[in-house]
């Protein structure tokens, strides 16, 4: 196949909407704007996002290998629908991977970067204020996010994002249960020990933020 037949069979444009269309589901997936065990279609997808089949299918299929969307045999894409035995392991797994972030984060937790992070903890309890659950999701994740960039380990740190990506649909089901149960107030540790500097006060908060609701989800 020439140069010009390879154009003419893949537009520019195709791996433009493939790469739009991705990243808005993976997002609408990690924020939870999605609900565990939403059916979705190649179809639907192409006519939401105004694409053709091609880009919504590569789409699907990077999401499928993240975990972010599920693919029966006979082809049906769901949202993840996660069952007690698997939230255990993955909130196993990140109470292993983040508190260890947070502390190769804590020597460059300058007070500006506890600054940023004060703020967006105003911007989580003002999201619980409005009961809007996708806005919770999106500062809570932004939160933990801003302080794990600073410990420069983008490997641990793609996998942190990867769980949460699985976690996403289930994570508003953990916050109704909030609404009626009360905050968990985990941040303001972690804030605290940031500005201590105490790394074993650091690893403790940070614990049981990431696991304390997930196991109010699987009692």
């Amino acid at each position: 196949m020439t140069t010009n037949q390879k154009t003419a069979a893949q537009p520019p444009e195709t791996g433009l909407a493939h790469e739009r269309v991705y990243r808005t589901l993976r997002h609408q997936v990690m924020f939870g704007e999605l609900p565990p065990g939403e059916a979705l279609t190649l179809r639907g997808i192409g006519t939401s996002f105004n694409v053709s089949m091609t880009p919504a299918r590569e789409a699907v299929r990077r999401l499928v290998a993240e975990g972010a969307l599920s693919m029966s045999a006979s082809g049906r894409i769901t949202t993840p629908e996660i069952g007690n035995d698997r939230l255990e392991e993955l909130a196993a797994i990140r109470a292993l991977l983040e508190p260890e972030l947070a502390c190769r984060a804590l020597p460059r937790a300058h007070p500006a970067l506890i600054d940023r992070l004060r703020s967006i903890n105003s911007t989580v309890d003002q999201m619980v204020v409005k009961q809007d659950a996708s806005g919770y999701i999106r500062s809570n994740l932004e939160f933990h996010r801003t302080l794990y960039l600073r410990a420069q380990a983008p490997a641990m740190l793609a996998m942190v994002e990867t769980l949460w990506l699985q976690l996403g649909p289930t994570m508003r089901q953990l916050y109704s249960r909030m609404q009626r149960g009360g905050r968990l107030g985990h941040h303001r540790a972690i804030l605290a020990a940031l500005r201590a500097g105490d790394e074993q006060a650091l690893k403790l908060a940070v614990r049981e933020d990431v696991t304390q609701g997930l196991r109010m989800l699987s009692v």
